[in-house]
């Protein structure tokens, strides 16, 4: 979902000719806003990611995990999570004058997976949030963007109690395509986070100008 929208004021003097005064200030804003989804497994972050970066107050949809939904989802490695999102969670972020990011926090557990078509349109991109503790997690968000050609960046949620891998490690583990930027953050700094989030915006346009090259070429 990329947006622009354009806005221009022009002032009249009190006789009905355009003022010098407002004329001079006449201009033209233009914003952009782009839609970005976080993705990732079940525990990973995508909720702590949006809520950390967000300038508005982040939109949740989460329940309490229940003891039906013991035999359904791995809490191993994240045994003291008791919460969990069920439809998306929803942020915006600034990144500069003219540009804000709409984020689109998706799922995690395979039954939701159903949404992930829904908010994956318009995308501009996606952030594969990662736990080194659980990295196989990865795979069905990497399949899936990979399978739709949508750009993405692997962001390695540094946990406190995880082996710390590097980004070429990491790469490897998850079999990406080449060119696919893998950075290290913490989900609950708005540094880190809103880094992420510009190196995604800084690939996805590299991919996409790409591909319009290659269309017209």
């Amino acid at each position: 979902m990329a947006t622009e929208s354009h806005e221009s004021a022009v002032g009249d003097s009190a006789d009905g000719s355009a003022g010098h005064g407002t004329s001079d200030a006449v201009g033209e804003s233009a914003a952009l806003a782009l839609k970005i989804l976080v993705a990732g497994g079940f525990g990973v972050g995508k909720t702590t990611l949006v809520g950390a970066v967000s300038e508005i107050r982040p939109l949740r949809t989460e329940e309490r995990l229940s003891q039906a939904g013991s035999g359904v989802d791995d809490t191993g490695g994240v045994d003291r999570k008791t919460t969990t999102t069920v439809a998306m969670d929803f942020g915006r972020i600034t990144i500069r004058t003219g540009l804000s990011l709409y984020l689109f926090g998706t799922p995690g557990q395979d039954r939701f997976w159903f949404l992930w078509d829904e908010l994956a349109q318009g995308a501009l991109g996606a952030v594969v949030l990662a736990d080194t503790r659980r990295l196989v997690d990865c795979f069905p968000a990497v399949d899936y963007f990979e399978h739709r050609r949508i750009p993405f960046v692997v962001a390695v949620n540094c946990f406190p109690d995880a082996r710390a891998y590097g980004a070429d490690e990491v790469s490897r583990a998850l079999d990406l395509d080449r060119g696919t930027p893998v950075v290290l953050c913490d989900a609950r700094d708005r540094d880190s986070g809103k880094e992420v989030l510009i190196r995604l915006v800084e690939h996805a346009g590299r991919v996409h100008s790409a591909r319009l090259l290659d269309s017209v070429g």
